[in-house]
């Protein structure tokens, strides 16, 4: 027996070593189970409230609002954090020599532990697959009081105490805070109450803190949708899904939820999302396609179709090939639009006929790549079938031969539209009428206009166009009633609709054309009157844009919808806090204009406490801001000062103007014109119409409208005479008191100091003011830089004489000889000109030397001069009607006419008489 249990002893202690490499064996096991349990519970996770903290605060009056929503999600992260800390703290003791460690716990074991072990690893291992993860029901356990507490709640609610119910579920929440089921019943309770608001808390309340309840969340969902707040209905589907990522139904919302967001984007993964669950859902493929080539990614869109087209070999849905084959129509992949065709044909349609709308989309692709004939050939089925159950494809057709500019093959397709009904007719004759156009058949032409234009009298571009063949027909008569407005108009119809939009004949393009005509024809006054009030008003609204664009404002309802955008709709409850689902570039302008709603504030209250401050009442600026802020309405004309026609257009309506004399019209348009094309116009038509305006300032009766064109033509020729002669004809009527020639000829002085025309000016302009010595200096400074010029030998000479008259002169005759002398030098340069003897004569006469006066007025008699034009302006190119009698430059009926006073004055009557008689009678 001894012998046996050393036997025994032996090979259980030559086995020791086997058993022991099983039984870490096994123990390894067992930790591998404690790491599953621990993934396990980490997929198990859900929001827990950490000691301490009152769930009851966070539903009704308690609530308050955004600091709940934040305490939501730091308590969140924190039990994330701590989770994270425990995982590492574990994963550090793991690291540890675990098998050292065992072997000293080996050897220095009692007997007992050691025959523990070794029967512990003797049993046999069981056969039976262990399940792996902690047991259902294992963790947070509930007391039965808790339990007995949950159960008369829920038979308070059944008896309909609902006061009863609420005081025990109180007592639950403080017990457990983080038992879902009391916030369930709860809700249930306030929802029965009416209360909604807190019940819809309560919900979110169990929901948080039961993340996979999807039936939950779905009910939450659709409350949220019944609130209409977006952002609270995009979490709600975001957290249904995640509960049940399996319901179809959920992820179709989510789509439509972002189509109507205009997330196009999202809206397209959301369908490829259903797609990819339910492979066979066709109409969640073709939106998200859709989808995907709004976004403008087509090609993507065409990968999914044709996915979906390999993974479906024997039999497909006819709308998926249709869409795939437009979308690469679109982008203008005609050779792979007709393969995919023909493999349709060969795989699908192998023993039957094409499809009707493949075949046409397989024609029309052959007519993009040249093929017309292969073309004709698909599309002869239209020809043979009923016209009236594809009309559709033969639009298509037609505008497909529009479009590459086969016009003749179009008229075709669309004269066998012309008999069917349920065709719009009025756009149908519109097509035929442009395709004869454009085939120059103007008879037909005109024929389907008229009939368009009988249906939509609206149509501007069709009335324009129809005018135009008129005008090529010379039936101008008939093209000016056409664009005219109706005989049997009432105006107070169209003022008492101000909603309605404007009648075809207001619209300036009708205008436009309009004015063309009456041009064309000669008929100034009508061109006038047609298109005088729409270049008025564009160069006007032109004008206040200039000044609108050098600081754009936004009103302040714009920033405070750009901010209300992205601001929670939801001021109070659990969901207070969220951002709603916007993009990046709205979040980004709402935050530009929160701050700028923040300084106008700013800047608002200092306005009022500096107010307050002077005693004086404060008022807001509001409605001042709000006048300032409003838009400019539209121009007539749309780019009048950049298209060249327009340019030429008002040059022709001020030359018309001036025509008509109509001079203060001319010059207010040639003013806006200026103003609003300052860097638009061309430099040649800058100065045509400030050449225009110089011409009909001196017409007008106040001068002062076109003194600015006067002087920016000396500014551009400051050495001509005939720019001089002009400014000086325009500022001799505004009087010497006008501030801005004096200022303008003081400037041009300092600027050319050698331009003697500035200077004879100033001359002139105290001779006028009767300061004779200031007109003298004047006059010999000019004399210095030109002394051999006759007007300026003139001037000095009449200056001397006229200060000779003078009484505080005392050298009179050395002046008046000085005079004279500058006067016969004049005579010297002009050749003993008609005019350079009639000056000495009437200076002779002035000073009473009648006698010296007499004879020079006896050789001017005898001198008959000719003739001068009166000189132009620069770059002047339109003829006036000059008013002149002939013989104005002739001086001898006003030599005769002094002389005649001389005689009479020394009274030799008879003389005087017969000078009369021989010079100043008419014949």
């Amino acid at each position: 027996m001894e012998r046996d249990c050393n036997e025994i002893g032996e090979s259980q202690y030559n086995n020791k070593e086997e058993e022991t490499e099983e039984v870490e064996g096994k123990v390894g096991d067992k930790e591998d189970e404690d790491d599953d349990e621990e993934e396990e519970e980490d997929d198990d996770y859900e929001f827990r409230f950490k000691s301490g903290i009152n769930p009851l605060e966070f539903v009704g009056e308690n609530a308050s609002g955004l600091q709940i929503y934040q305490q939501f999600e730091r308590l969140e992260y924190e039990a994330l954090a701590e989770k994270k800390r425990k995982a590492l703290a574990d994963a550090h003791l793991s690291e540890g020599p675990a098998k050292k460690a065992r072997q000293e716990d080996i050897s220095e074991a009692t007997m007992d532990e050691i025959m523990q072990v070794i029967n512990f690893g003797a049993r046999r291992k069981s056969k039976k697959r262990k399940k792996r993860g902690r047991r259902k029901g294992s963790r947070n356990k509930l007391s039965p009081e808790i339990l007995g507490m949950l159960g008369d709640a829920t038979l308070h609610y059944a008896n309909g105490r609902y006061k009863e119910a609420i005081s025990v579920l109180n007592e639950v929440v403080r017990l457990a805070p983080n038992l879902p089921d009391s916030y369930h019943t709860l809700g249930l309770v306030h929802k029965a109450l009416g209360n909604n608001k807190i019940a819809f808390e309560f919900y979110m309340l169990a929901g948080i803190l039961k993340p996979k309840d999807s039936s939950l969340w779905k009910q939450l969902f659709t409350w949220s949708i019944e609130q209409g707040n977006v952002s609270q209905t995009c979490y709600c589907l975001s957290k249904a899904i995640t509960a049940d990522p399996t319901d179809i139904s959920l992820r179709f919302h989510q789509a439509s939820l972002y189509v109507e967001l205009g997330d196009h984007q999202r809206a397209a993964e959301s369908y490829e999302q259903i797609q990819r669950l339910s492979p066979n859902n066709v109409e969640a493929l073709k939106s998200g396609a859709k989808l995907y080539q709004k976004c403008g990614q087509t090609e993507r869109a065409v990968a999914i179709l044709e996915d979906y087209l390999h993974g479906h070999p024997s039999e497909v849905d006819l709308g998926v090939i249709d869409l795939l084959v437009a979308m690469l129509m679109e982008i203008n992949a005609y050779k792979r639009a007709i393969l995919k065709i023909e493999e349709a044909q060969i795989i699908y349609y192998s023993e039957k006929e094409l499809p009707l709308n493949l075949k046409i989309k397989a024609g029309i692709c052959h007519i993009h790549r040249g093929d017309t004939e292969k073309a004709k050939i698909y599309f002869s089925v239209l020809e043979f079938g009923k016209s009236h159950d594809h009309v559709d494809l033969i639009t298509e057709v037609a505008d497909t031969f529009i479009s590459l500019k086969h016009f003749s093959s179009a008229l075709k397709y669309y004269h066998m539209l012309e008999t069917l009904d349920g065709v719009d007719d009025a756009n149908l004759h519109l097509k035929i009428a442009r395709c004869y156009l454009s085939l120059k058949e103007r008879v037909q032409a005109i024929k389907f206009f008229y009939k368009a234009l009988d249906q939509i009298e609206d149509d501007v571009d069709a009335r324009l166009d129809l005018a135009s063949l008129l005008v090529e027909d010379a039936k101008e008569d008939e093209a000016i009633s056409l664009l005219s407005s109706p005989i049997n108009l009432d105006p107070q119809n169209i003022d008492q609709n101000p909603d309605k939009s404007k009648p075809w004949w207001l619209d300036g393009k009708i205008k436009l054309k309009l004015c063309h005509i009456y041009r064309a024809k000669g008929m100034l006054e009508k061109f006038v009157d047609t298109i005088l009030p729409l270049v008025r008003e564009s160069l006007y609204v032109e004008s206040l844009q200039l000044k609108i664009k050098v600081k754009k404002r936004l009103r302040d309802s714009v920033l405070f919808e750009r901010v209300k955008k992205v601001d929670d709709q939801q001021t109070d409850g659990v969901f207070c806090g969220s951002r709603p689902i916007v993009t990046p570039a709205d979040r980004m302008k709402a935050s530009r204009a929160r701050k700028l709603l923040q300084r106008k504030a700013a800047l608002k209250e200092e306005k009022k406490a500096a107010a307050i401050a002077a005693g004086l009442d404060w008022q807001s600026d509001d409605a001042n801001d709000k006048s300032e802020q409003e838009p400019v309405k539209e121009p007539p004309l749309h780019n009048l000062l950049r298209d060249e026609e327009h340019q030429y257009l008002i040059i022709d309506l001020c030359k018309a103007l001036a025509s008509l004399q109509r001079y203060y019209e001319a010059l207010e348009i040639i003013k806006l014109a200026l103003k609003s094309g300052h860097n638009i116009l061309p430099v040649e038509k800058e100065e045509e119409l400030r050449s225009l305006g110089a011409q009909m300032a001196y017409n007008t009766m106040d001068p002062k409208h076109g003194f600015d064109c006067v002087k920016h033509i000396v500014q551009q020729h400051p050495y001509s005479i005939a720019a001089w002669n002009c400014y000086y004809k325009v500022i001799s009527r505004l009087g010497k008191s006008y501030s801005k020639h004096s200022k303008f000829l003081r400037s041009m002085r300092v600027k050319y100091k050698d331009c003697v025309p500035s200077i004879v000016i100033s001359g002139h302009q105290f001779t006028v003011g009767c300061q004779h010595q200031d007109a003298a200096r004047e006059y010999l400074e000019a004399y210095r830089v030109l002394p051999e010029n006759p007007l300026i030998n003139l001037c000095v000479g009449t200056a001397l004489i006229n200060l000779t008259l003078g009484f505080r002169l005392q050298n009179k005759h050395q002046c008046l000889a000085q005079g004279l002398s500058f006067l016969y030098n004049n005579l010297r340069l002009c050749g003993s000109s008609q005019e350079a003897l009639y000056n000495i004569a009437r200076a002779f006469h002035h000073v009473g030397l009648v006698t010296l006066a007499a004879s020079y007025y006896w050789k001017v008699l005898a001198i008959s001069e000719k003739d001068y034009p009166i000189p132009k302006l620069p770059n002047e190119n339109w003829d006036v009607a000059e008013n002149q009698n002939h013989g104005y430059c002739d001086l001898r009926r006003e030599a005769a006419f002094n002389l005649h006073l001389i005689y009479k004055r020394s009274g030799a009557l008879d003389l005087a008489r017969q000078v009369l008689r021989d010079h100043c009678t008419l014949d």
